[in-house]
């Protein structure tokens, strides 16, 4: 299923948000109309599709990175590991 207005937003937001300039938190509400919270929710669920990774590689891959990144930290510190 091909992305929808609202992925492709959120990926082009993502891509280019320094940008906007200010807190990306604000530039959020105020370009997208969403709370942070629902927008990384909402931008966590698509990087893990094809169609998010068709639409724009490099940063899905680099989006997927870090979340894992922070994954393997959360779980060392946790594990007593660090």
């Amino acid at each position: 299923m091909p992305l929808d207005d609202r992925a492709r937003a959120l990926l082009d937001f993502e891509a280019a948000w320094q940008r906007h300039g200010g807190a990306k938190e604000e530039a959020i509400r105020a370009e997208l109309g969403l709370t942070p919270a629902r927008y990384y929710q909402l931008l966590g669920r698509l990087i893990d599709t094809e169609d998010a990774l068709a639409h724009d590689p490099m940063l899905v891959k680099r989006l997927q990175r870090i979340r894992d990144d922070r994954e393997r930290s959360r779980l060392a510190r946790a594990s007593g590991a660090l």
